[in-house]
C-alpha cells in the first residue's frame, strides 16, 4: 500500500510533465479482445547555472586588457634549493707606530696580518660532508732588523659522516687533516740555519671514528680509536738532525753521514677533536678548537695537544677585532738540542716543551 501511494503521488506532482496518447479521459466502449497500453513521456527541465564566477560577462564574452597593470618588481626566479653551505672571509690587520724626535725614546715598527678561510659544507639527510681551508701569514718591520715572520699556517680539513637515520645526532665517520707552513722558520736573530720549512714539517692525519653533531649548534666531537698520523720533513738537513720524530742521520766519528735521515715518520693511534663556534655576547662570537692524539705504539698515553681559542668582535660589516690563544704540546717537537761543532753529531736531543701563541688585532674584514 505505501509503494501504490508513493506512486500516485508521484504521479499527481509530475501531471502537467505527461503527456497522455489517449484522446479523452473516458474510453469509449471497446472490442471485447481488444487491449489499450498507454505510453507515458516523461520530459526534465534543464538545470539552471547556480554559480557564476564574476569574471565571466555572458552578456558579451570579450576578453579585455584595458585594466592590466605592467609588473613594478623584478620576477624573481625559481632556483633548485642547494644543499651547500658556502663561506668565504678575507681578513687584513695592520699596525703601524712611528717616532720623530720622540724623547721618550722608540723604535719605528710596522706588522701586517692576512687571513683567509674558505668553507664549504654539505649537509642533506643522512649525509654530512664539512670542508673548510684556513691561510695565515703575518710580518713584522722594526726599525733596525730585517722582516721577521709572526704568523705563518696552512690548515686543511675535510670530515665525512653518514647517521642511519635523520633523528639521530651521531654519524658514522671519517676525517682526514693536513697542516704545514708557507716559509721557512728562524730562531732570530740567527737566520742561517732554518728550524721549519715548507713541508717540514708536514702532518697529515687521516682516520676513522664516529661524530656527535647536533643539530643547529655547531659543534663537532669526533672519536676515532684508529687514525694514521704522517709526519714530513722533506728538507734532508733537517731529516738528518731528527727534527720532529723522524730518524736522525747516522754518522761516523767524523760527521760524515752515512746513512740520510728518513724525511717521514708514520704513527697509529686515537684522536679526539672538538670543534665549537657560539655567540658569546652581542657582535662577540667564540672560536674554539682542539686536537688530542695519542700513538698506540711508540709512546701510548703521551698526549699530543694543539688547542685554538680565539674571540672575533665585529665593529660592523667590514671591521672586525680578534683575539686569540694557541697552545702545542708535541713530545716530537725537542727543544735545547745541542749538537757536536765539529761533527754535527746530536749530544743532547732536547727535551718537549709547551707552546704558547697569543694574538690581539684588529683590522679589515671581507665575507661573500
Amino acid at each position: 500500500m505505501r509503494f501504490l501511494r508513493l506512486t500516485i503521488f508521484i504521479l499527481i506532482c509530475l501531471g502537467p510533465y505527461f503527456q497522455l496518447t489517449a484522446q479523452d479521459t473516458i474510453i469509449p466502449p471497446q472490442e471485447p479482445d481488444t487491449t489499450i497500453i498507454d505510453t507515458v513521456v516523461i520530459r526534465a527541465p534543464q538545470d539552471k547555472i547556480r554559480y557564476i564566477p564574476r569574471s565571466v560577462n555572458l552578456t558579451n564574452p570579450v576578453i579585455s586588457f584595458k585594466k592590466t597593470q605592467a609588473r613594478t618588481k623584478r620576477f624573481n626566479r625559481f632556483k633548485i634549493p642547494s644543499f651547500w653551505e658556502v663561506g668565504n672571509n678575507l681578513g687584513l690587520n695592520l699596525s703601524e707606530v712611528a717616532f720623530v724626535n720622540w724623547n721618550a725614546g722608540g723604535d719605528n715598527a710596522f706588522s701586517a696580518l692576512a687571513n683567509a678561510k674558505f668553507v664549504r659544507n654539505y649537509k642533506f639527510r643522512y649525509i654530512q660532508w664539512d670542508n673548510d681551508l684556513v691561510l695565515r701569514y703575518g710580518v713584522n718591520v722594526q726599525e733596525g732588523q730585517k722582516l721577521r715572520k709572526t704568523e705563518d699556517a696552512i690548515r686543511f680539513s675535510s670530515s665525512f659522516g653518514y647517521r642511519r637515520d635523520t633523528l639521530t645526532s651521531w654519524y658514522y665517520s671519517a676525517k682526514v687533516k693536513f697542516n704545514t707552513q708557507f716559509s721557512n722558520g728562524y730562531r732570530y736573530p740567527d737566520r742561517s740555519t732554518p728550524i721549519s720549512r715548507f713541508m717540514a714539517p708536514g702532518y697529515l692525519f687521516v682516520g676513522a671514528g664516529i661524530s656527535y653533531i647536533p643539530e643547529g649548534k655547531n659543534f663537532n666531537l669526533y672519536i676515532s680509536p684508529l687514525t694514521q698520523k704522517a709526519t714530513f720533513v722533506l728538507d734532508q738537513n733537517l731529516a738528518n738532525d731528527g727534527a720532529f720524530g723522524v730518524r736522525k742521520a747516522v754518522r761516523d766519528t767524523t760527521g760524515t753521514i752515512l746513512i740520510e735521515g728518513e724525511r717521514k715518520f708514520i704513527e697509529v693511534g686515537i684522536s679526539v677533536t672538538n670543534e665549537w663556534e657560539t655567540p658569546v655576547w652581542e657582535n662577540v662570537s667564540l672560536d674554539h678548537r682542539i686536537s688530542l692524539y695519542s700513538d698506540y705504539l711508540r709512546s701510548f698515553g703521551n698526549i699530543d695537544i694543539d688547542w685554538e681559542l680565539n674571540f672575533e668582535f665585529t665593529v660592523n660589516d667590514f671591521i672586525k677585532a680578534n683575539f686569540g690563544t694557541q697552545i702545542i704540546y708535541d713530545d716530537d717537537i725537542r727543544f735545547n738540542v745541542i749538537t757536536d761543532d765539529t761533527t754535527g753529531a746530536i749530544i743532547d736531543p732536547g727535551v718537549p716543551r709547551i707552546q704558547f701563541r697569543q694574538l690581539l688585532a684588529i683590522g679589515l674584514s671581507y665575507s661573500f
